[in-house]
């Protein structure tokens, strides 16, 4: 059996970065621990840079235990003529390969999971509590078969790499695919686990996937 090897998880910072994250930005990191107000007058006639700023992985001051399972992350795959997003709650980031990495827990039958495969990128994007209820439109079904990506009231944008995320987002983190590894029971060794990919399984008639990816940028709302 194959076995799989998670990243370091780590709860508030990066430790260390690579790749294209080490552009430099002389930001003190404290200031992006506090989350601007979103004027949402003016999302309509704004462009990407005249909302967010980017920063370096140590600046991350989000705590990742509570934007996966309390905010949620949604995650979009795409371009502006055809992308898609869904909401995820098992995730984290960390370092993988000596680069800052990001992970996520997917079912195999997931409709997003197509865009990021045949893409090889996509962004987590995370919202204002005030945003709760029109992200979980992106959960509730598939939009394989469905116009849940016509009927939501968020305001879609590219990033300057044409990745697709949303101007209402207060923290958004760019993603290039590295590995997308499948699990299964005989992989698990507390039982809450193994039963709940086994159920993942009789729905997608697969197992859930393990997707991971280098994190090429980092923005936070001005």
């Amino acid at each position: 059996m194959k076995k799989i090897i998670l990243p370091v998880i780590c709860t508030v910072l990066f430790f260390g970065c690579g790749g294209s994250t080490s552009q430099e930005n002389t930001a003190d990191p404290a200031s992006a621990a506090s989350v601007a107000t979103l004027d949402r007058s003016k999302l309509k006639g704004s462009e990407f840079m005249d909302l967010f700023k980017e920063i370096r992985p140590t600046e991350l001051s989000e705590n990742v235990f509570k934007v996966f399972s309390e905010d949620y992350a949604v995650i979009t795959s795409g371009v502006a003529r055809d992308y898609n997003s869904m909401v995820a709650s098992y995730g984290g980031w960390g370092i993988l390969f000596e680069e800052p990495a990001a992970w996520c827990f997917l079912r195999a039958n997931r409709y997003t999971l197509e865009y990021i495969r045949r893409n090889g990128t996509y962004t987590l994007s995370y919202f204002d509590d005030e945003d709760k209820e029109s992200i979980l439109i992106f959960g509730t079904s598939s939009g394989r078969d469905s116009e849940k990506m016509n009927t939501h009231s968020l305001h879609p944008v590219q990033t300057p790499d044409g990745n697709i995320t949303y101007k209402e987002a207060r923290l958004i983190i760019e993603c290039e695919l590295s590995q997308i590894t499948s699990v299964h029971p005989e992989d698990y060794y507390w039982e809450k686990g193994k039963t709940f990919v086994q159920e993942g399984y009789e729905d997608a008639k697969d197992y859930h996937k393990l997707v991971f990816g280098r994190i090429t940028h980092i923005w936070v709302r001005k």
